[in-house]
């Protein structure tokens, strides 16, 4: 993973604020117009410039607002920042941390120096504490320093200057346990990182060959991971003909990589993440529409929260086993290309009519949910960009979630809750299934209008015997317009999830 950033955490205490040798200085304030003890120091020091600054109101003190004061006699920093924090002693939303966070990030990164040090006051959220706070501080610095570093080059990539952030936090708990918290939650914010790095690379770079090379670098970092790459031969013989059956049309070898990471001594079954990578997805013969089409080398970022979540699970020495499966193809509408009407037979047995070729994703992981039973597996949750119905449901800021196992469900509802990384689940009821019948083969890949629906209750043909959960990423994976990238979701629901299994 890449070391992007150092986070340090330090208590100060307000008696030693005037002094502090400090290029950038970012302070938390309440709401109110009170001064706090660090800013009733700095305010005695400059002959009370901070007081009259908010006896102004040139600072609210509202979640998330800010203010920039160039210099102060008399004190050690030579910038000073002030973010609102809200009100002392109210509750604030997760959100309104976000928000709070997210100008402490913003600011020392505008300020062009490599060192900045941040005094935030005790916040109250709800239903977490202090752990949760600097967990997400950590993972929100290292997303936020995130720049694209292209492969072919690219002109006037401004880097970030900010090297190493203090952590200065008003807590009762002991500080080794909120050093934890913040590396943990940096860690989470790399694993991030590395997959928005993989997914934003382009169709023509990031090939299946490309994630499989990838992935074998990493298991050469971490002495706890190991990889083995199936190529096409490989998965004929072990019957995989619908996942082959996508990439039949392009000359890009698809492949199948698992990457193992041991970190319990015993044979602790483990939890499997199966991940979508479909390197680029014209929608084969089922050619899509043109516009925007460029953004289906996004089609992989379920491969990339797998390659990204078995970083943060080796970095943070989890003692349990996981195994990352990636499907990986490239859908090109070749002349050995699947058509709309051909049957493919699958891993399992089932044979798939497929009437629409840009229904591929489904095909591919239905290979892969088979080959992960060979493991005994706790749980099996599989991601993929599958559907655009999603975005229809829940937008771009939800992700959606298919279960046949309830309880399997729920945890991941409730990792996605602390992780700030939020999921919503859907029915897979039998009603729907009836609408993949086939007068052909056993299943058709596409049916009814529910389709998010009728795409996982595809999938839960070849998961009956699992502890299984599908999550459609379609709507957030990546962002489009001017901030047009991959988002690096859904690595924090993952990690927390598999946290909290540890």
């Amino acid at each position: 993973m890449k070391k992007y950033l150092t986070l340090n955490f330090d208590y100060i205490s307000p008696k030693n604020i005037k002094g502090l040798k400090a290029k950038t200085l970012i302070l938390g304030t309440y709401e109110g117009g009170k001064l706090n003890q660090f800013m009733q120091e700095l305010s005695s020091a400059s002959n009370g410039v901070l007081k009259k600054i908010l006896d102004r109101k040139d600072i609210t003190g509202r979640p998330g607002d800010g203010l920039y004061i160039p210099s102060l006699t008399n004190i050690g920093a030579e910038r000073l920042y002030l973010v609102g924090c809200g009100k002392k002693g109210k509750k604030l939303s997760k959100e309104e941390v976000h928000k709070i966070f997210n100008r402490f990030i913003a600011y020392a990164i505008s300020s062009k120096e490599e060192a900045c040090t941040f005094i935030i006051p005790n916040l109250k959220v709800e239903k977490e504490d202090d752990d949760w706070l600097l967990q997400q501080l950590g993972m929100l610095a290292e997303n936020n320093m995130y720049i694209y570093n292209p492969k072919l080059g690219k002109k006037n990539v401004t880097p970030n200057k900010l090297k190493r952030i203090t952590v200065s936090y008003d807590s009762r708990k002991k500080t080794t346990t909120l050093k934890r918290s913040l590396k943990n939650g940096q860690i989470i914010g790399k694993g991030s990182n590395a997959a928005k790095d993989l997914a934003n690379l382009p169709g023509n770079i990031c090939t299946p060959s490309y994630i499989a090379k990838a992935s074998r670098q990493v298991a050469r970092k971490y002495s706890s991971l190991s990889c083995k790459v199936l190529g096409e031969k490989e998965m004929k013989k072990l019957g995989m003909d619908c996942l082959l059956s996508v990439g039949a049309g392009s000359v890009q070898e698809s492949k199948l990589i698992c990457l193992s990471y041991k970190g319990s001594k015993t044979k602790k079954r483990p939890y499997i993440l199966v991940g979508k990578g479909i390197t680029f997805d014209t929608g084969g013969i089922s050619l899509k529409p043109g516009g925007a089409m460029d953004e289906m080398k996004f089609d992989m970022c379920g491969a990339a929260s797998v390659f990204g979540t078995l970083q943060v699970v080796a970095e943070l020495k989890l003692p349990i086993n996981v195994i990352g499966i990636i499907a990986s193809a490239e859908n090109m509408p070749g002349s050995k290309a699947t058509k709309p009407g051909d049957v493919v037979k699958t891993m399992s047995g089932l044979t798939v009519e497929v009437l629409n070729t840009d229904a591929e994703g489904r095909l591919v992981l239905a290979d892969a949910l088979t080959y992960s039973k060979r493991f005994n597996p706790k749980t099996v949750i599989d991601i993929a960009t599958l559907t655009g119905a999603c975005i229809i449901a829940l937008g771009k800021s939800t992700t959606g979630l298919m279960s046949n196992d309830d309880k399997l469900a729920s945890e991941i509802l409730k990792a996605g809750k602390t992780a700030s990384d939020l999921a919503w689940q859907l029915p897979i009821w039998d009603i729907y299934k009836k609408d993949l019948d086939s007068n052909f083969a056993d299943i058709a890949n596409i049916g009814g209008r529910a389709g998010t629906i009728t795409a996982a209750c595809f999938l839960s043909r070849f998961t009956e015997d699992l502890s299984w959960a599908h999550l459609d990423i379609a709507g957030t994976a990546w962002y489009q317009g001017k901030a047009k990238g991959a988002s690096g979701r859904p690595v924090p629901l993952l990690s927390q999830y598999l946290i909290n299994k540890s």
